[in-house]
């Protein structure tokens, strides 16, 4: 079995503040999205070869209402090849996680994204890992 990729499906209470974070800060596109009446239940968003999805808490519960939904938020590992592009794109937002070094060699920062999954952005110096 190969994995071909794997696409965090989120749950959030509201689905449009996710896009706005997603496209306006970070320049993802969105690809896909289902309304129910005059909101949004699930959007998926893409760039650069990677995907993120995010549905409403109701709308999954009403789909699958047998799985017991988590009440926890998820936490993403996103690794960046430009760290000051990203310090610029966060500018403004609530951190959540201080900009550091790790012991790994990871220059990183998080934040929350509107519906509260802490994203952590992390840069990997190449002319380190050498």
């Amino acid at each position: 079995m190969t994995v071909k990729r794997i696409t965090p499906v989120l749950l959030a209470e509201e689905i449009e503040p996710c896009i706005e974070f997603w496209t306006a800060r970070l320049g993802y596109e969105k690809t896909a999205v289902v309304p129910d009446g005059d909101k949004l239940v699930f959007a998926s968003l893409a760039k650069d070869g990677t995907e993120i999805m995010y549905q409403t808490r109701a709308s999954a519960l009403k789909e699958a209402p047998e799985l017991h939904q988590s009440a926890g938020p998820t936490n993403l590992y996103v690794e960046v090849d430009d760290f000051p592009a990203i310090l610029a794109a966060l500018d403004g937002i609530d951190i959540a996680l201080p900009e550091r070094t790790t012991f790994y060699g990871a220059r990183e920062i998080g934040v929350r994204d509107p519906a509260g999954h802490l994203v952590c952005f992390a840069y990997f110096n190449p002319a380190a890992q050498s």
